[in-house]
């Protein structure tokens, strides 16, 4: 397998990984204020998540910050439970099924969250490159394959919400509500968790 391929495959595995589902978790909330139609507003919140994490990874690459793994891993459950709080506390009317304020705000915090969770991976990465001369080409790999696991997840999200729309009546409020709510509750979980074990 080529140097490319190896971290190609490294980004998708790591978003993907169903034990990091945190992450997951945080693209799913993300998306719960957009409709399928909306594709295109979908991409470039997903690519903002990815910007923000790969400045992390090439910051941390180049041993320009080091950040604590405890602290890490306690502010990016706190991520996924203030996008979930933002989402539903916004304002919407039935006429205009996506709430574009919340629409905008969720493209800054899609990038400045990106950025925390970049720290989550960013001491393993770091030590995957070793004494690598440039950081340019496992970078880039990593950061294409984690936007295909992103999107992957994007689909699989968006697929399930047009199964359940065919059979039952969703109201889009109501559906943003229930994801987002979820999102709240799991990562309050996640947090007392982190809280309890430092």
């Amino acid at each position: 397998m080529s140097p490319f391929s190896a971290y190609l495959s490294l980004g998708f595995e790591h978003i993907s990984d169903i034990q990091g589902y945190d992450h997951m978790l945080f693209i799913i909330t993300l998306c719960a204020v957009y409709q399928l139609r909306e594709w295109k507003k979908i991409l470039v919140l997903v690519t903002a998540f990815t910007i923000g994490h790969s400045v992390t990874l090439a910051m941390s690459a180049l041993d320009i910050i080091r950040i604590n793994a405890d602290v890490v891993e306690l502010l990016i459950p706190v991520t996924i439970l203030l996008t979930s709080i933002y989402n539903i506390t916004q304002k919407d009317k039935e006429d205009h099924p996506v709430f574009s304020k919340a629409v905008s705000g969720n493209y800054i915090l899609a990038l400045c969250f990106g950025f925390i969770h970049g720290m989550g991976f960013s001491n393993y990465f770091r030590a995957l490159l070793g004494e690598l001369e440039s950081i340019v080409l496992p970078l880039f790999a990593f950061n294409i394959g984690l936007e295909i696991g992103q999107i992957l997840i994007v689909v699989c999200f968006f697929a399930v919400y047009w199964v359940l729309s065919r059979f039952f009546t969703i109201r889009h409020r109501d559906w943003n509500l229930f994801i987002s709510g979820a999102g709240a509750g799991v990562s309050a979980i996640m947090i007392l968790e982190k809280v309890l074990a430092m």
